[in-house]
């Protein structure tokens, strides 16, 4: 796993940074946000109430909470089914 938030990489394998602007699709559409922390370890994990890490977290458009893996997010603006970019 891991251990400095640099390695953890979005679904088009670029890097993931707190404050990078992302986007996550979903059952109901998307969850769009920036970033406000990456949980890399168990440790971390279990302070953020999260399972599995990595996770990335932020609060999306609706101002709910939301918990990504990595690989499931995106940066950029969602577009309607694009690559985000």
């Amino acid at each position: 796993m891991p251990s400095d938030s640099a390695e953890i990489k979005d679904k088009n394998n670029e890097p993931i940074h707190v404050g990078d602007h992302v986007f996550a699709r979903s059952r109901g559409g998307r969850h769009e946000g920036n970033v406000e922390k990456i949980v890399t370890s168990q440790e971390e994990a279990e302070r953020e109430g999260v399972k599995r890490p990595p996770k990335v977290l932020y609060t999306d458009q609706h101002g709910h909470h939301v918990e990504h893996n990595p690989e499931a997010v995106q940066h950029g603006e969602w577009h309607g089914g694009g690559s985000g970019k």
